[in-house]
């Protein structure tokens, strides 16, 4: 009976293995060919050194044509039988769409046992070939009517197994290379309009994040366009030279840990969380430094390093999240985000998962997520900043401003005055000052209260406003006492602005409660403003011209004569 179950699990041994070779046999039976979705068989050559001879030997598992084995599978033998029962000869071409980032790559045609040709493409010495376009390797295969061929492709990375086999007709082939990377320069283009945005906020704001963030955009674009063929597909350049270009996965975390120092301002008052991102960012510095003369031995360990750097950039992220920072919770968002999709991408990277397009371009798609919530962290941060701002000007202007009038007050008056007089005197402009005074007030509030007193102020200084031209300073210097200062205008045109003033003032008629309203006059001072005058000598001598007004009657305007006796020195303009 024993005999019996060995000789049971020996056969199913047998068809297993045939249904797995079955499985890895196309079967063509029209002359359109668009085959992406089929089973080949690979074989990981840890030597590195088998030839074909030795390959088509060696047992070949099954995965899919569009397969991730990992970095550790650095040459992989690659295995499909076509059966062509279309009845026609038919010319393919089978494409390796990630060809551009791989060191070698050989085509193997056998037909019948035997080898019917042979196709070398090295990437380090690409003219020597004519099978590469826009980043793919394309390789023409001629399959003759009812027979099987087989096709070896034998793969040397710098990296990671990342391989991917479609079979077309001509037709198919031509539009296949058409989208070649289209996806990855749209992604590229939004990340480089990004960059010169954020260029230009610096020149407007000289925020030092601005240029981190644009290093950081700059790097992750690099490698974007690197990684998935753009760069071969625009500029049709490969091998070790172009590999170098992998150092920006190096300087992608320094700019973003500089980042997280500027924006979050760690230094000033986060220092144990600015120490934490410094212990990291030292040692990403002395891999660029490494980088520099062997890009190959640096990036090995990467991955240790990222994983460190996520590590410490999420709990420092977290830990300003803990202390009110309003950045933070936006920061730990986007940079989730980028770790959850370089996640996926690493098991796909490591062949744990099944390739599948968000696995695939996982890197891309986190990079341009965290960058886009950077852009609003950014664009969040000004606002707070424009709000602070807004604050502080306008506590500046409460504090310059009376509250009751809304006119400037006396502080402000005095240092705007002495900027305007030093503009006047440089451009040789006239300059006069006005003084008005309101009669009888002290009566309205003893009368009326100070409620009427309050709107019969702001209704006169309203009206002094109004007449007074945008380029004008007017201020209310204490009760009921205004000041005005008239830059590039003569006594004569002064004097006709206070005449303008005392008029609007005159006919104004404030309620007060009664049948009869209030109505109300003002004096005012006038005197020129001579250069090496100063402002207060100039004040002193509009106080005296009001003076004069109200001793010979109120309701007048009157201007300062310095060449008067002092008992007399105005003359007087009556209403």
């Amino acid at each position: 009976m024993l005999r019996y179950h060995y000789l049971l699990a020996a056969l199913l041994l047998c068809l297993f293995a045939v249904s797995a070779q079955a499985q890895t046999g196309v079967v063509i039976n029209s002359p359109k060919v668009n085959l992406t979705d089929f089973r080949i068989g690979y074989y990981v050559d840890d030597s590195r050194n088998l030839d074909y001879a030795q390959a088509r030997q060696q047992p070949y598992s099954e995965t899919s044509n569009n397969a991730s084995l990992g970095t550790n599978a650095r040459v992989a033998w690659y295995r499909v039988e076509l059966d062509n029962q279309s009845g026609e000869e038919l010319a393919l071409n089978v494409h390796l769409p990630h060809a551009y980032h791989v060191k070698s790559v050989q085509f193997y045609t056998e037909r019948d046992g035997k080898l019917v040709s042979q196709e070398d493409l090295d990437l380090e010495r690409v003219d020597d070939s004519n099978l590469m376009f826009r980043g793919a390797a394309v390789y023409p295969l001629l399959l003759p009517a009812d027979t099987t061929t087989t096709l070896y492709v034998r793969s040397f990375v710098y990296s990671h197994q990342w391989f991917a086999l479609q079979i077309y007709d001509q037709d198919h082939s031509r539009r296949a290379l058409v989208g070649v990377a289209n996806d990855i320069a749209l992604l590229v283009g939004m990340m480089l309009a990004l960059v010169f945005y954020n260029l230009l906020l610096y020149f407007a704001t000289s925020k030092i994040e601005n240029i981190y963030y644009s290093c950081y955009l700059v790097s992750g674009l690099v490698w974007i366009a690197l990684s998935y063929g753009l760069v071969a597909s625009l500029f049709d350049v490969y091998g070790q030279d172009v590999f170098m270009l992998n150092i920006s996965l190096i300087t992608m975390p320094i700019f973003l840990m500089l980042f997280m120092m500027a924006i979050f301002e760690t230094r000033k008052h986060y220092p144990l969380e600015h120490r934490a991102l410094q212990a990291v960012l030292l040692p990403l510095c002395g891999m660029l430094v490494w980088g520099f003369f062997d890009i190959s031995a640096a990036l090995k360990p990467a991955s240790s390093m990222a994983l460190l750097m996520m590590i410490v950039t999420i709990s420092v992220s977290i830990s300003l999240l803990r202390k009110g920072n309003p950045l933070a919770g936006y920061f730990l968002i986007g940079h989730s985000l980028f770790v959850l999709f370089n996640t996926l991408a690493v098991t796909f990277y490591k062949g744990l998962i099944e390739p599948n397009y968000i696995a695939s371009h996982g890197v891309g798609i986190g990079i341009m997520l965290e960058a886009l919530m950077l852009a609003f962290i950014i664009s969040h941060r000004i606002k707070i900043l424009e709000g602070i701002r807004a604050s502080q000007d306008e506590l500046k202007q409460q504090a310059s401003t009376d509250p009751l009038t809304r006119l400037h007050n006396r502080r402000y008056f005095a240092a705007a005055a002495d900027y305007l007089l030093e503009q006047c005197q440089q451009q040789g402009e006239p300059v006069t000052a006005l003084v008005a005074d309101i009669d009888h007030f002290k009566q309205v509030n003893d009368t009326w209260g100070h409620g009427v007193g309050d709107k019969v102020l702001v209704t006169i200084a309203q009206r002094l406003k109004d007449c007074c031209r945008s380029r004008d300073l007017i201020a209310r210097f204490g009760g009921e006492e205004f000041v005005v200062l008239l830059p590039n205008a003569d006594p004569h045109q002064a004097m006709q602005c206070a005449e303008r003033m005392r008029h609007a003032v005159e006919s104004v008629r404030i309620g007060a409660g009664t049948n009869q309203p209030l109505q109300l006059t003002i004096s005012l001072g006038v005197t020129a403003i001579t250069p090496g005058d100063s402002l207060q000598d100039a004040l002193n001598r509009a106080d005296k011209a009001l003076y004069q007004a109200k001793h010979s009657g109120r309701n007048q305007v009157c201007l300062y004569q310095p060449a008067a006796s002092n008992s007399d020195a105005a003359s007087q303009i009556h209403g």
